[in-house]
């Protein structure tokens, strides 16, 4: 079977991630700057914003009063918003500029219980249901497989149970499908065992990867993943934000300008902007060291 491979890398800048857990709430209007300049960058798709419980995310309350701010900004991105439940999606299909609806689906019974506060089975019928509202909206789904290289509750986890969920949503017509490493602690060998097994056995379908990383480790997931065929990653520029359950304190997302360097490195075009990058750089300093109360 031949597996179809991209040249160029599709780079994915996760700004909702990075703010997701901050405690001290960013004022609408100032997140709406900051991601005019993170518009300008050329990145590939935008992951946005969230439209799930203002309980469980409060900083993620305002994703529709942001979205209203953007609208008629030029940009050749795409834009991708969390959902978690129907209410969500049917909410995230109002708007135009959303191209993607995102959701988390865990290989682990316990993370999705605690992230979407229902069971795996439950969430299978919520995916059936949101994939429909994607269609009719003209939105494309994007699964994120998570917890897909290991999980710190003690449920069962292998290679082959992430082999098997791939293909559950391949049947559900999932197109694009990322794996998560949600507390950091893929190793490059189980990378690329699995990057291998997805591309080659469903070639027609965009495989991801969501790494949460330290210092230390970022390049050797990239290269794990990039070396199997993937072609998709997700960053958030500095590192910032990352899975509060993650017992290291190091472990954040993978920082975008180490994804910006390794193509550098490799000649991988991206269409990044780099003044325009820079001065995201430097708005995304300010935004996110806010004191924390």
């Amino acid at each position: 079977m031949s597996v179809i491979l991209h040249l160029d890398m599709k780079l994915i800048e996760c700004p909702r991630d990075a703010m997701q857990g901050l405690k001290t709430f960013i004022p609408t209007e100032q997140k709406i700057n900051y991601l005019r300049s993170v518009l300008k960058c050329g990145f590939d798709t935008i992951d946005i914003g969230s439209f799930v419980s203002p309980h469980a995310i409060p900083q993620m309350a305002d994703t529709a009063l942001v979205l209203a701010g953007l609208a008629g900004e030029e940009h050749n991105s795409k834009l991708l918003v969390i959902i978690a439940n129907t209410r969500g999606a049917q909410e995230a299909s109002l708007f135009q500029q959303v191209n993607y609806m995102g959701y988390p689906f865990s290989v682990s019974e316990t993370f999705q219980k605690r992230n979407t506060n229902a069971s795996i089975e439950q969430s299978l019928v919520t995916l059936d249901k949101i994939r429909n509202i994607c269609h009719q909206s003209n939105k494309e789904l994007v699964v994120y497989l998570s917890m897909a290289f290991g999980n710190p509750y003690g449920d069962a986890w292998g290679a082959e149970e992430v082999l098997k969920w791939a293909e559950k949503m391949v049947q559900m017509d999932i197109k694009v499908i990322s794996l998560a490493d949600t507390i950091g602690v893929a190793k490059p060998e189980t990378i690329s065992y699995l990057f291998k097994e997805v591309t080659q056995e469903f070639p027609e379908i965009e495989f991801g990867a969501h790494f949460h990383t330290t210092p230390q480790t970022w390049k050797s997931k990239i290269e794990a993943a990039y070396s199997n065929n993937c072609r998709r990653f997700d960053g958030a520029i500095m590192g910032f934000g990352g899975c509060p359950m993650a017992a290291d304190t190091l472990v954040g997302n993978m920082p975008t300008e180490r994804l910006i360097e390794f193509c550098e490195e490799k000649h991988i075009p991206t269409g990044i902007q780099h003044e325009y990058f820079d001065e995201a750089l430097r708005q995304a300093t300010r935004i996110f060291t806010i004191p924390e109360h």
